[in-house]
């Protein structure tokens, strides 16, 4: 029937599988359509006759045998989905009879026909789809005949006999119930499977037809696989060889650091033994009376002798202020004013400030060799890719009917910068609008544009590297010309243009960075920390450190220059905020004494002091209050917490207190738009959405950036964020100066900054003494709300009084106890005893 003429052959192309009842209808169409002919014929006879010798042409024998195919194609689909929905006697028969053939796949088989008659052009122009589901379809009749045949009711039998004692019954029955398997057809299939490979095997063969039809039905090609096979065996091989080298390079370094504190210590060692033997030498050669053991006479060189202090002399030179060294005529004397501290109970009144040592002279401050060294980076090839991208930028602006030309490239650590120069008349917004069609013709993951860059008559469009360049924080410290006088100017990262951008925390004044979970959020403040520990003694700065996650800044814990303990207690921390307002407020009573108005003019005055008086003056200190996870503090105690960043973003500039606040999640819930106002330097890494863009800089652009230490910063005397690549600074090196640091002081923390002991209950809404009366002060104020409303309820309370829900709690138990309201009664309120 396949090969036959006529229109049997081209329905039979249509149906798929000829059969008989097929034939009927389309002979019964035929018959049907000569009929409708016929009566429409005129009755003239002259019309008649020349009817009769007219023959139909080849146009209209197609033209009527694309509707018979149409008729018979609607039929059919028709009849199949009777048969799919199991619609009447008629349905469930057709179905049943499907199900004879194909078993329990006679859904899937009545969708596949539906779609081939369907869409059979469309399917004929996607070669091997046929022939894949094909396949696919026969191992699927292997496994549904294999699980048929598994089952041990049937152990033994024939497949076929099987198979119609299961579909028989219903075909008589004229229902559906039984579990047919993979039908005649797929007994056909099973029988010389099943006798070869058994029923295990049979499932291996029809898994293997499953992937074979697969990927006939793909698009792929075996070299495609190929490739893909060999694409993915060259980058792992790549990957091994880079975990090699680092390993080997880490080596290296441990065996170089290694050494040189060895070194290091046995030149410690060698002058210590040499000092200690030059001064027993001079002893030995004093005159000395053997009866009563005293020295006759001193010679005029032992004024000269080395003390034990004096044999660790640092080779870091200590930056001092101007002024501040001790004057002392002897040796003596100058030890004596080292040790000396000052009592600062008359100008703080009643509140006792903590000792603090006028200087520390033998302190040394870290080295850079305490860090790893530079490893070394080849951008050679992105020279090439920038060439190339040139070419593709000034072809994608004539695409678009711009003129434009690239003056300038500049390779960055993590982005090229290209400069565009555009014609005269052709508008900014034109070439700002091109950023996802940039994007598109670079084959590049994102694209940024300058529009345009400040100070100068050229756009801006940063694609990433296709290798991003580390920045190690040893390289920004080399690189970067920081004064060691100004304590908080810190190196940030290199711009595009390789330069190094470094800020002055005393002039931010405060400094918020957000970021999501790994764009480098937290290696960025740890590098802050890091650049104020190389130049700050613990006399000269003072850290406040908050680390509610209390993995990122522990390692911290008991250097000399913390305040306190790293705070991970969020309710602790809302106290610690508090007292360091306290200690804002302290010191500007300080200013006021001394008629200063910054903590520059205090600490000037005091040198000026110190120079002429004998007691010495300690000059006070920077505070810098570090927070890791501001969001985990504003779920806790957002009210406070808020209070106390404001009020210090409003007035610790001068006191010489500063924060650095860190989020996950810069939401308008956790950075509101007072702190917003308040802390108006910003850093902002990747984020997931242009909106978090917009919280934290006021202008989209950091959901556009890299990761891994690509940032936006957005200092207070910059109208348009700077784009840097933040250094890198391992945990090895943070150990490495925190080791260095604690091996010369220990910590000596102040009692006054200490949150003291929370409860978990504790609403956090007074941060005064830890130890409260017993009894909540805010009774008498509840007792009165209660009888003057007459009304008692803890969200009342809460909501009028302003305080917690737990507190409004306990307010109600007190007042049930002190006899003023009366118990709870289920859900009714309850009553107020007291008028």
């Amino acid at each position: 029937m396949a090969q036959g003429g006529g229109p049997a052959s081209s329905n039979g192309e249509i149906l798929g599988t000829p059969s008989l009842a097929y034939l009927i209808v389309l002979s019964l169409l035929e018959l049907i359509c000569d009929k409708m002919t016929l009566m429409g014929k005129t009755k003239n006879t002259k019309k008649k006759t020349q009817s009769r010798s007219q023959r139909p042409t080849k146009a209209e024998l197609e033209k009527r045998q694309a509707v018979k195919r149409m008729i018979v194609t609607v039929l059919t689909v028709m009849l199949l989905l009777f048969a799919l929905f199991r619609l009447g006697v008629l349905g469930l028969s057709l179905y049943n009879i499907t199900r004879l053939l194909v078993g329990s796949l006679a859904p899937l088989a009545i969708v596949l026909l539906i779609g081939y008659l369907l869409g059979h052009r469309w399917i004929k122009d996607r070669e091997g789809l046929t022939s894949g589901l094909l396949t696919i379809f026969i191992g699927l009749l292997l496994i549904w005949q294999a699980n048929l045949m598994g089952k041990p009711a049937f152990g033994g039998q024939s497949p076929f006999g099987v198979v119609l004692s299961q579909v028989l019954p219903d075909v008589t029955a004229i229902k559906v119930v039984h579990f047919a398997g993979g039908g005649l057809l797929g007994a056909s299939l099973y029988y010389p499977v099943a006798f070869l490979f058994a029923n295990v095997g049979t499932y291996i063969i029809a898994g293997l037809l499953i992937l074979l039809g697969a990927f006939l039905a793909s698009p792929w090609t075996v070299e495609d696989i190929g490739d893909f096979i060999r694409f993915y065996q060259e980058k792992w091989r790549q990957a091994s060889e880079e975990r090699a080298i680092r390993r080997e390079e880490k080596a290296r370094e441990r065996a170089a650091l290694e050494a040189e504190r060895q070194a290091q210590a046995e030149a410690e060692a060698e002058a210590q033994a040499q000092a200690q033997a030059e001064e027993a030498s001079r002893l030995a050669q004093l005159p000395v009376d053997l009866e009563t053991g005293e020295i006759l006479e001193t010679p005029a060189s032992l004024d000269e002798v080395s003390l034990p202090e004096r044999l660790a002399e640092p080779a870091i030179v200590s930056h001092d202020e101007d002024g501040m060294a001790p004057r002392a005529s002897s040796e003596q004397e100058a030890l004596a004013d080292e040790d000396e501290v000052i009592d600062m109970d008359g100008l703080l009144g009643d509140k006792p400030a903590s000792k603090r040592p006028v200087r520390q002279s033998h302190y040394r401050l870290p080295g850079i060799g305490l860090f790893a060294p530079d490893k070394p980076k080849n951008q050679s090839r992105e020279k090439s890719l920038v060439r190339q991208n040139i070419r593709t930028l000034e072809d994608t602006f004539k695409s678009f009917n711009i003129q434009a030309t690239v003056e300038r490239a500049e390779i960055g650590p993590s982005v090229t910068k290209y400069e565009i120069k555009p014609a005269v008349g052709v508008r900014v917004n034109r070439i700002s609008n091109l950023a996802d069609d940039l994007a598109l013709a670079l084959a590049a993951k994102d694209v940024r544009i300058e529009a345009p860059i400040p100070g100068k008559s050229l756009v801006g469009i940063e694609v990433p590297n296709a290798e991003v360049a580390t920045v190690s924080y040893r390289e920004l410290w080399e690189q970067s010309k920081t004064s060691p006088d100004n304590l908080l100017e810190i190196p940030l990262g290199k711009a595009v243009d390789g330069s190094v951008r470094s800020f002055d925390l005393g002039r931010m004044p405060h400094l918020l960075v957000a970021g999501s979970t790994g764009s480098g959020k937290s290696v960025a403040v740890n590098g802050i920390i890091a650049s104020i520990l190389m130049k700050a003694r613990p006399d000269q700065v003072k850290f406040l450190m908050v680390d509610p996650k209390m993995v990122e800044l522990s390692v911290y814990n008991d250097i000399p220059h913390l305040l306190i303990p790293v705070v991970t207690n969020p309710r602790k921390a809302a106290r610690a905020l508090q007292k360091v307002v306290d200690e804002m407020e302290n010191r500007y009573e300080l200013f006021s004494k001394y008629g200063v108005r910054n903590m520059a003019g205090y600490n000037a005055k005091i040198a000026a002091y110190n120079d002429t008086a004998d007691d010495k003056m300690a000059p006070l200190p920077f505070i810098v209050v570090i927070v890791d996870e501001l969001a985990d503090l504003m779920m806790v105690a957002s009210k406070e917490v808020e209070d106390a960043i404001i009020r210090l973003g409003q007035k610790a500039r001068a006191a010489g207190i500063h924060m650095i606040l860190a989020t996950q999640r810069p939401s308008v819930d956790v950075i509101s738009g007072l702190i917003k106002a308040n802390v108006p330097s910003r850093i902002a890494f990747a984020v997931s959405s242009g909106t978090d863009s917009r919280t934290i800089l006021d202008e989209n652009g950091a959901e556009k950036l890299l990761g891994r230490g690509d940032m936006l910063f957005k200092p207070i005397d910059e109208n348009h964020p700077i784009r840097l690549q933040g250094s890198f600074i391992s945990d090895d090196d943070v150990e490495h100066i925190v080791d260095f640091i604690k091996s010369q002081a220990e910590a000596d923390y102040d009692e006054t900054f200490d949150p003291g002991e929370v409860s978990e209950n504790d609403s956090s809404s007074g941060f005064g003494d830890s130890s409260e009366p017993e009894g909540d002060p805010l009774f008498e104020e509840a007792k009165a709300l209660v009888i003057e409303s007459q009304k008692a309820s803890a969200s009342m309370i809460q909501r009028r009084l302003s305080v917690g829900f737990n507190r409004a709690t306990r307010l109600m138990e007190e007042l049930e106890a002190a006899g003023v309201i009366g118990p709870a009664e289920g859900t009714k309120p309850r009553k107020v005893l007291q008028k």
